[in-house]
């Protein structure tokens, strides 16, 4: 279904009538990454499987400033307004974690319990966003102007995915390209110039004010962002660290079986915390 968003048409998707889940797909995914997961969340849960600005179904306006985190977030806020949700666990991976804890942050009554899949709450320092905003900036205009094909092939590559070429089949990898490639070049540029982690707020400061039931998942694979859990579990006071052996930064895509078991079990044995 599309559901209108102050001129923007969201694509969401949903599946089982349980409680809600909203499941928040990462850069250059979709809701579609989801589905693989119906089958284990959908007699517990109502997923709510949303493609963010810029991604998949949704549209990818011209404006760079429609794709802020904050409207992103208010984006979200009335999707679930619109469903007539007053409440959901949201589930975030990397870039749709970072806006799962804006969400959060911004409407903390909205969210249950916040699980987070290799994510970060943003930069820390003025330097390190100053540097990052002008990556992301240059990688946008990359995008534009090299195309998305070429720029799939640059992002398959980088260091961050690595384990996937030993952990994925080579199936795995050609439909996870492929989905990648249905994106569009003004809606990813886009992405990383209005949401990117470089423009976002920064919550490491706010961290400890986030009370919400919240899981961390990071893979032993994924250094980065494994020493990143350990910082913000520091912060965190209700949360919790998971962490799963022989993955890396897309745990969901390597290691899916365990990844299924760990959300659903900490979202039934916390839902009453």
């Amino acid at each position: 279904m599309k559901i209108d968003v102050n001129g923007i048409q969201y694509y969401v998707e949903t599946a089982g009538e349980g409680e809600p889940l909203l499941l928040l797909h990462g850069f250059t995914g979709s809701a579609e990454d989801w589905r693989p997961f119906k089958k284990d969340w959908e007699d517990a849960f109502k997923l709510i499987m949303v493609d963010l600005i810029g991604h998949g179904k949704t549209d990818h306006p011209e404006e760079v400033e429609r794709y802020s985190m904050e409207e992103t977030a208010g984006a979200l806020n009335q999707v679930l307004a619109d469903l007539k949700i007053e409440s959901a666990y949201v589930l975030g991976y990397s870039l749709g974690g970072r806006v799962a804890l804006s969400f959060a942050m911004m409407y903390p009554d909205r969210v249950k319990h916040l699980v987070l899949e290799s994510s970060s709450p943003g930069l820390q320092t003025t330097e390190e966003r100053i540097a990052r905003k002008h990556n992301d900036d240059r990688l946008a205009n990359r995008i534009e102007v090299d195309g998305i094909r070429a720029f799939v092939d640059f992002w398959e590559a980088i260091p961050l995915f690595n384990t996937q070429k030993d952990l994925l089949s080579e199936s795995k990898r050609k439909d996870l390209r492929e989905k990648r490639l249905h994106n569009s070049e003004v809606g990813l540029a886009n992405s990383l110039r209005g949401m990117g982690t470089g423009v976002q707020p920064s919550w490491w400061d706010r961290l400890s004010d986030l009370t919400i039931p919240t899981t961390l998942i990071v893979g032993t694979l994924d250094q980065k962002f494994y020493r990143m859990a350990e910082d913000m579990i520091e912060k965190l006071p209700n949360g919790k660290m998971v962490v799963v052996e022989k993955a890396g930064h897309t745990i969901h895509l390597e290691q899916p079986a365990q990844f299924a078991k760990i959300v659903e079990d900490e979202l039934h044995n916390r839902k009453d915390v």
